[in-house]
Order: C-alpha cells, then sequence, then structure tokens
C-alpha cells in the first residue's frame, strides 16, 4: 500500500498468446518425434540386450528441426579409443579392449541392420563418442565409465576424463530434470529459451544445463511455490539475467546436482557473463515497450537488436555495452620481465668477462 501503481497493468493477453504461438511453431511435429522414438527405441533395446541397462526417453524440450536425442551409455570396462597406426599401440591393444568405443557402435548398428535390412543407418565415431543417424533422426551415444575407472585413464588411449565426467553428469542432469522440472509450463520456457539463445548470440554461453535451471527456476521459485505462468517466468528470465543473476559474486543459481555449492554460472568466462548480462539488459527494453514479437522471432532475424538502437512507439532503445574489461594477458608481462632479465644477465656476463 506504500508504493501504489502509477500505471494500470500492462494487458499480457496478446504477449501470451504469441508465446504459444512460438512454442507451437518450435514443437517437433508428430512425424519428427515418431522418428526420433523409434530410433531411440530401438538403439535402446539393442543396448538393453549388451549391457543390461533400462532407460527411459522424453522429447519434452526438443525442437523441430533439430531431430537428435542423446543416450548415455556407462562402460564397466575403460572406454579405449586406440588407433592401430603405431607398434606400441598394437601392444596395448592385445592386452585391452580395441578401440571399445567404435566396437560398441559397429555392434549396435550391425544389430539393428539385422533387425531391419531395409533401414539406411550411419555411424561416426566422435570425442564424446559415437551418433548413429537414420534419414530423418539421430541418436548420439555418449560413453563414459563407472567412476571408479575414471583413475585409471591413460590420456593417450581413453576418452579424454573431462568428456567421461561430462557424459556422467548429464544422466544426474536427466535424473533430477525428470523428478523436479517435469511441469508443462517449465519444458515450454526452456524449449523458448533455447530458441532464444539460437537467435542471440549473446546467450551462447549458456549451456543447456544452464537454461533448464534457469527456466525452472523462473517458474517455481516464488513464495507461493506455484508455477507461474508462461509470461510472467519468461520476462522474469530476461530480468533475473539483466540483474545480474549471473555475474561475479552473485548467489546465481547452485547445482543440484553436484556437491557443495558449486554455482552454474561460474563454467563462463567473466567476458561471456557481462555478454549474457547485457544481451539481457536490452531485451528487456524492448520486451518492456512492446517489442515482444520480434524478440520472440516471429518477424524474422532480430540478432541485430542486441547491437544496434532500435525504436519502439516512440521510444528509442539504445543496447548497453560491455562493463567488463579483459585486462593485459600476463604472458606478455612474463615475457618482458624475462627480456629485461636476459639483457641484464648480458650486460653482467660482460662485465665479468671485461
Amino acid at each position: 500500500m506504500a508504493f501504489p501503481r502509477v500505471t494500470p497493468p500492462v494487458d499480457d493477453t496478446a504477449f501470451s498468446e504469441c508465446l504459444l504461438k512460438r512454442n507451437q511453431d518450435l514443437s517437433p511435429t508428430s512425424t519428427e518425434q515418431s522418428s526420433i522414438l523409434s530410433l531411440i527405441t530401438k538403439i535402446s533395446n539393442v543396448m538393453d540386450n549388451l549391457i543390461v541397462a533400462p532407460g527411459t526417453f522424453e522429447v519434452g524440450t526438443m525442437t523441430t528441426g533439430h531431430n537428435v536425442a542423446d543416450l548415455v551409455v556407462i562402460l564397466k570396462i575403460l572406454p579405449t579409443r586406440v588407433r592401430m597406426s603405431s607398434p606400441a599401440n598394437r601392444n596395448v591393444c592385445t592386452h585391452g579392449n580395441v578401440e571399445a568405443v567404435a566396437a560398441l557402435g559397429n555392434k549396435v548398428v550391425e544389430t539393428l541392420r539385422t533387425q531391419d535390412s531395409t533401414e539406411v543407418l550411419s555411424m561416426l565415431t566422435n570425442e564424446t563418442g559415437f551418433e548413429i543417424s537414420s534419414a530423418d533422426a539421430t541418436i548420439k551415444i555418449l560413453i563414459t565409465t563407472v567412476p571408479p575407472n575414471l583413475r585409471k585413464l591413460d590420456p593417450e588411449l581413453h576418452l579424454d576424463i573431462k568428456v567421461l565426467q561430462s557424459a556422467l553428469a548429464a544422466v544426474r542432469h536427466a535424473r533430477w530434470f525428470e523428478e523436479n522440472a517435469s511441469h508443462s509450463t517449465v519444458k515450454v520456457l526452456i524449449r523458448l529459451l533455447k530458441d532464444l539463445r539460437a537467435r542471440f548470440p549473446g546467450f551462447e554461453p549458456l549451456t543447456p544445463w544452464i537454461l533448464d535451471l534457469l527456466g525452472h527456476t523462473a517458474v517455481m521459485n516464488n513464495p507461493s511455490r506455484q508455477p507461474l505462468s508462461l509470461n510472467v517466468a519468461y520476462r522474469r528470465c530476461l530480468q533475473l539475467l539483466s540483474a545480474g543473476l549471473f555475474l561475479p559474486g552473485s548467489v546465481g543459481i547452485t547445482d543440484p546436482c553436484e556437491s557443495g555449492t558449486f554455482r552454474v554460472h561460474t563454467v563462463m568466462t567473466l567476458e561471456q557473463q557481462d555478454t549474457v548480462c547485457f544481451t539481457a539488459q536490452t531485451l528487456v527494453r524492448i520486451l518492456s515497450h512492446g517489442g515482444y514479437r520480434k524478440v520472440l522471432g516471429l518477424e524474422g532475424d532480430a540478432s541485430y537488436l542486441a547491437s544496434e538502437m532500435s525504436t519502439w512507439d516512440g521510444v528509442i532503445v539504445t543496447p548497453s555495452e560491455k562493463a567488463y574489461e579483459k585486462p593485459p594477458e600476463k604472458k606478455e608481462e612474463d615475457e618482458e620481465a624475462l627480456e629485461e632479465g636476459a639483457e641484464e644477465e648480458e650486460e653482467e656476463t660482460m662485465e665479468t668477462q671485461e
């Protein structure tokens, strides 16, 4: 009562309708969903038979045109990626699992082709495992191993430990999401946030896991613990980012899947944190002056709005500028100090010789 509203509340009906329309545009078609579910089911069945590891799959935050699903496989053996290119490698291979990652991928494809010889499949290995593709869907198999094996890894023979740890984290993330973020508003908001990230380069540093947590926080983290409406939650995401939620010194969002108080935004560099913040500040102002159709991508490319002046109903919005200045590289200072030290040493040597 001490702060009466000066202007009446904004009617967000049109904004809400645009949010739902954009979500509908981004949602995968029934054909896309069927394709991805069919391939993931086939591969899961093969994996079940090979390693007896049942799992589930959901397309809650998929976007149309991106018919890709992730499947994590936890091996009991060390995930070798040895290449038969040198005598040393051949000696190692006789004692271990020759290219365990590629062998698993070939085995899965071979089994799938046995089940259906008419389906055209391809398998490609990569730094995280391998991916299997059909005509209209791709499944990325993320390879990892049981935690005790992480201490036994050899960088020359096995997948990178960061890749394996990331895949283990993906399992924890999926379980947390299934248990805590199954509300439809959260899923729709995350899909819209992924779209926002894809269209505005300033949001590129935001990882899928950060977007999951941001969407969940915006919808569910409020005094009533009741889910907020989509239009309120969408605005809230941009307001939180623009207010510095992911800046140095901020409490941010604690990772619920890691021990201690790990802040998810600390995976970004200081420059990236600043970029996310000032991009959000600009979009919040545009949103406040009625430019939601542009922000949502309903009127073509709008990436320029984050870096160029724009006018909305007579109001000029000037993009926010970066606040973080990258300090000079320490390496250059060290090189200069080394050069000065070398010159002094040379002078002393010459004096000694004289």
